[in-house]
């Protein structure tokens, strides 16, 4: 399905009927990858007699939906959320949000504690915290760009991203969302989790790569009244690698 959102031509897809439960994808991520967690959320809760309609659009520059003209930053997505939810008529709604997608919908949840029914923060990018180690990966970084002037520039900053820093996405993105991407990790929502007034579910992986776990506690201990679920032996993405038990998880949580 497609909607103009803010001058921007969105794409989302919509499974099942009820109330509303809106899935904010990750970084880098799109609606395509969250079908097998959407179809299951709608038919188990269908089976315990709740039923949901689950709404998971592609966020601006991601999948189906326009590419960005300028960067942005995470204030112009929740922006672009605020009218999303409004074009789509969406009252006392469910979300969840993975990843990038955790830390907007965080946001979300503080603006619109009103309409926000339950919240689901899966493996959640909300704490960026400055350490020794992120010091001296941006150093290396830096120290890359100077040698841009190189024949298969672009190959070899990709070795040293992939090599040395791994786990980042700065690696896999260009032009405009290349700025977006560094003003979304420039943002640390932490502060503003004690600011959730809405019932909270927080699921996280245990072998978590590029949110760890010690993250989730974290969060649990910043959102009062919340609840963790720990997923032995889940990664990053359990939407594609553990969609069914995420699915599980989410259904009984409703």
């Amino acid at each position: 399905m497609e909607i103009i959102v803010n001058g921007i031509k969105t794409n989302y897809q919509v499974f099942g009927e009820g109330q509303p439960f809106l899935i904010l994808h990750g970084w880098g991520s799109n609606s395509e990858r969250w079908i097998e967690v959407a179809e299951q959320i709608s038919n188990l809760s269908a089976q315990a007699g709740k039923g949901f309609k689950v709404i998971v659009p592609d966020l601006p520059g991601f999948g189906k939906s326009d590419a960005l003209l300028i960067p942005w930053d995470t204030n112009k997505y929740i922006n672009w959320i605020d009218q999303f939810i409004k074009d789509l008529n969406l009252k006392n709604f469910y979300i969840l949000g993975h990843s990038f997608g955790g830390a907007l919908a965080s946001k979300i949840a503080v603006k619109h504690a009103q309409d926000v029914k339950k919240l689901f923060l899966v493996s959640a990018a909300v704490v960026r915290k400055k350490t020794t180690k992120k010091s001296f990966f941006a150093r290396i970084a830096k120290v890359v760009k100077i040698f841009n002037f190189l024949p298969y520039y672009g190959i070899f900053r990709k070795a040293v991203y992939k090599f040395i820093i791994r786990k980042s996405d700065y690696t896999y993105v260009e032009g405009i969302m290349k700025k977006t991407y560094l003003n979304v990790i420039a943002e640390d929502v932490s502060f503003q989790l004690p600011f959730i007034k809405v019932p909270v579910v927080i699921i996280w992986g245990d072998k978590d790569e590029f949110t760890p776990v010690d993250d989730a506690y974290l969060v649990k201990d910043k959102i009062k009244d919340s609840k963790l679920v720990v997923i032995p032996g889940a990664s990053h993405d359990l939407n594609r690698k553990q969609p069914e038990v995420l699915a599980e998880k989410v259904a009984e949580n409703l």
